[in-house]
């Protein structure tokens, strides 16, 4: 049985390390192992750890348990930063082990988040994904519609990236029911 919670500081170290682990395995073969080098354990748990120190208020931090109440994935999200396509709200990162992937959490996790921002009286929401990571699928099967694409920088490199996005949460949260 898994569970969805909000995450504590406490959680920093263990979202970290799933950060750096499901981050090069989704990537490793999209990304040049030389700017892949610049996602470390360090600085992720750094930026975790500031994250769930210091919380902002309109961002949302939730951790999947497994049955032995570990955290085996995470969602984040709050404000959209671009302030370019009329969407509110954002998802930053959404990461599993892969031995957890493909067994429904990651809508299980995308429900809880939207449930959480919608509390938060966001309308919409907004992903920017790698244009070729396969799980790009995995929001338009949940409804999202393609906006734009556009290249980002990661280490010296640079990739193209594709934001896709749900215009109403109330109708992403209908899917779920």
């Amino acid at each position: 049985m898994y569970q969805i919670r909000k995450a504590k500081l406490e959680d920093a170290e263990k979202i970290a390390d799933i950060h750096v682990k499901s981050w090069k395995s989704t990537y490793s073969e999209l990304i040049n192992e030389k700017d892949m080098s610049n996602i470390t354990y360090e600085n992720r748990k750094t930026l975790w750890e500031t994250v769930l120190s210091m919380p902002m208020h309109g961002q949302v931090a939730l951790v999947v348990l497994d049955q032995h109440n570990q955290i085996v994935g995470f969602i984040s999200g709050g404000k959209e930063r671009t302030k370019r396509f009329g969407y509110d709200g954002e998802i930053y990162a959404i990461y599993l082990l892969d031995a957890f992937q493909r067994k429904g959490l990651g809508a299980m996790m995308l429900e809880a988040f939207a449930k959480e921002m919608n509390e938060l009286e966001y309308k919409s929401l907004l992903v920017w994904v790698l244009t070729q990571n396969p799980s790009s699928k995995f929001y338009i099967d949940h409804g999202a519609k393609q906006i734009e694409e556009e290249e980002t920088t990661i280490g010296k490199g640079t990739y193209q990236e594709t934001a896709f996005g749900w215009e109403s949460i109330d109708a992403l949260l209908k899917r779920f029911e």
